[in-house]
């Protein structure tokens, strides 16, 4: 019997691909098929060369609060997508949008703390210090469209892969012809 569960554990965690989760490729993210609309958005995205998955959505302060976060966060993700229960459109949770927060000011705090734009909008400095990055950053990095359905080429499992570029062919056709 006893036998049998370890079996049974290590054929799960085989086929959940356990280890992925525990890197930092954008690709364990799409282990899910709910996912796929916010790795395509996020391949299209100027984010994909400078941040991964992690960069964004998992603590920094220090090793330990990171893996646990993202194994809380996991099992949460992991038992709504088992249960069938994931929403047509997703939405973070509050400890998701605090982490998304403080890692946006992380990586920008140059410009969040930079006051030669002050004056320049009315409360330009209290919308950069007391609001939520998103609120006027919409379509950074996943674009607006968030539904499942809705997102284009969501097509599972990673169909967005080969990309190479962000240059869309119409400007690098032109930049080639001017070289």
């Amino acid at each position: 019997m006893i036998a049998s569960l370890v079996g049974l554990g290590f054929f799960m965690a085989k086929e959940a691909s356990l280890v992925s989760y525990m890197s930092n490729k954008p690709e364990a993210c799409v282990n899910c098929h709910v996912m796929t609309p916010m790795y395509n958005s996020w391949m299209h995205s100027s984010h994909r060369e400078y941040a991964n998955c992690n960069d964004c959505h998992v603590p920094h302060d220090n090793t330990f609060n990171k893996y646990y976060f993202k194994a809380k966060d996991g099992l949460f993700h992991a038992s709504i997508f088992t249960a069938r229960m994931e929403p047509e459109v997703m939405f973070m949770r509050e400890a998701s949008q605090e982490v998304v927060q403080n890692n946006c000011i992380r990586c920008h705090v140059q410009q969040v703390t930079q006051t030669k734009y002050d004056g320049w909008i009315d409360d330009h400095k209290a919308n950069r210090t007391e609001r939520k990055c998103w609120e006027c950053h919409q379509e950074i990095p996943h674009g607006t469209v968030h539904g499942i359905s809705t997102i284009r080429n969501n097509i599972a499992p990673i169909p967005t892969d080969t990309l190479t570029t962000v240059i869309p062919k119409w400007l690098d056709n032109r930049i080639n012809k001017k070289n």
